[in-house]
């Protein structure tokens, strides 16, 4: 059941593989496991890296155990991420040691980060690479296999243009994938230190968006999940303005996509262009992934976000009236240097009076390299703690009762897949819920597939998660 507590899409296991894409056709002589770490971008990543070494002639394997290398894709956000990375790297570093796996080589942001730390804490991880050496990984890997410890690392400068994500081996269901519209981030948000691992923002060309979206659709994709560091400054670098409405005009038109759904998004950016984008629109769901971080003007001004309380309030406002049923996702930081006890209420009175359907709240993070490492009034991890229980309270209580009023209603759902404890059950999705952040749907009804969009009668709510009958097509 998911606890709508945790926005951080994390595969702690070897990647599932699902239908080989039909460029794989060949007879690999060595196999590699993967695990993926984090969010949904550095899952793309990940899909990028597997269809490379898919195409350099290694096999994948669902399994650790026999393979000749695993590379495991890191997470280098916040503290605990880097240490559920680091306990991964040690994982399969044990396993090598057993002689249970042949190599293991470290990628993704914890190795642009910390290289230094990584050598020094886990020596005997073979090969080390960084998040813009993705597209080398097979010469890493093959490195790694021959046990050529003379270069054990290879990075590469943040690119000028954004990296291709074609050709990916993909490990989510066939019905849906992350289409990532750009890399980096240009915010200078305090607490984040994403710009010094992923670089500036560098916006995808429309075209190679459009086409990768043609391509996954081709692959059975019926629904695209925009991903990005700012999805909304989508654009600005490369064409001298905004230009996601364009994009998402663009992307209605692809063939066989149903559900688009648009992640990562940066309130100062949604302009009325975009409202009206999505009001005109049969295919961008009424969801919307919003990180806001706080609400009182003094955290805003300290967090660099560039927004105020009045402005948000008044885009939520639009945002309600433009686009009917919306489903607001949103993210908090609580424990914020010089976060007192009365800007946590004024914090949960605004989660009350918004009634956000989905949210997540994290503790503050003391991250180096970021200014809010600098700032005066750093409180205990015990009190950040005690704030965040105290917000997820407020908002659980909001999106149970949330949950209660979808029973008796008839909505459309996707279909994940069989229910592994009930015959005849499935787990599907809402349009209120993204993959692996949101809740889940029970759906009572034979001959389904997976990709499915059937009709549903809500019969019960329990917490973030929903049940009910199919009753038909949606549509």
């Amino acid at each position: 059941m998911a606890d709508g507590r945790d926005v951080l899409y994390t595969k702690t296991n070897c990647l599932p593989l699902h239908d080989l894409p039909r460029w794989y056709g060949f007879m690999a002589e060595k196999t590699f496991a993967f695990v993926s770490l984090g969010c949904p971008k550095n899952l793309v990543d990940s899909e990028r890296m597997l269809g490379k070494l898919a195409q350099g002639g290694y096999a994948p394997q669902s399994n650790a155990d026999g393979a000749d290398v695993v590379v495991i894709n890191t997470c280098g956000f916040i503290e605990p991420a880097r240490q559920e990375s680091l306990s991964v790297i040690r994982e399969m570093l044990d396993l090598k040691k057993q002689g249970r796996i042949g190599s293991v080589v470290v990628a993704g942001c914890l190795a642009e980060r910390e290289k230094d730390m990584l050598l020094q804490q886990v020596p005997e991880v073979d090969q080390i690479v960084g998040v813009f050496g993705r597209e080398d990984i097979a010469e890493v890997v093959d490195r790694a296999v021959a046990q050529q410890r003379e270069q054990r690392s290879l990075f590469r400068p943040a690119p000028i243009r954004a990296l291709e994500d074609t050709a990916r081996l993909r490990v989510t269901p066939r019905h849906y994938a992350y289409l990532k519209i750009s890399e980096g981030c240009d915010r200078l948000c305090t607490f984040c230190a994403i710009p010094k691992m992923r670089g500036k923002h560098v916006t995808k060309p429309m075209e190679e968006v459009i086409r990768e979206a043609n391509e996954l659709a081709a692959d059975g994709v019926r629904e695209l999940i925009i991903v990005a560091q700012d999805t909304t400054y989508y654009g600005k670098d490369l064409y001298g303005e905004v230009r996601l409405p364009e994009l998402l005009r663009q992307l209605d038109q692809v063939p066989n996509i149903e559900w688009i759904r648009l992640l990562y998004a940066y309130p100062e950016h949604i302009s009325d262009e975009l409202l009206d984008t999505w009001a005109g629109s049969q295919k961008i769901i009424p969801y919307l992934d919003m990180p806001l971080q706080h609400i009182n003007d003094r955290m805003l001004k300290r967090m660099q976000r560039r927004v105020t309380k009045a402005s948000t309030v008044d885009l939520l406002g639009r945002l309600r009236d433009k686009v009917p049923e919306l489903a607001m996702r949103t993210t908090f930081i609580v424990g914020f240097p010089g976060e007192t006890e009365a800007d946590v209420e004024e914090l949960a009175e605004f989660l009350k009076a918004s009634a956000f359907e989905r949210a997540g709240v994290f503790t503050y993070s003391r991250e180096e390299g970021t200014p809010a490492i600098k700032l005066d009034g750093h409180l205990p991890e015990d009190e950040k703690q005690a704030r965040r229980e105290r917000l997820m309270a407020v908002q659980q209580e909001v999106a149970f009762a949330w949950s209660e009023k979808q029973v008796g209603r008839e909505i459309p759902v996707i279909i994940d897949g069989p229910d592994p404890e009930v015959p005849n059950h499935w787990l599907a999705r809402s349009i209120a819920d993204a993959p692996d952040i949101d809740g889940l749907v029970r759906v009572k009804g034979k001959k389904l597939s997976p990709g499915d969009f059937v009709k549903l009668k809500v019969t019960a709510a329990d917490g973030y998660d929903l049940a009910g009958r199919s009753i038909g097509q949606p549509w």
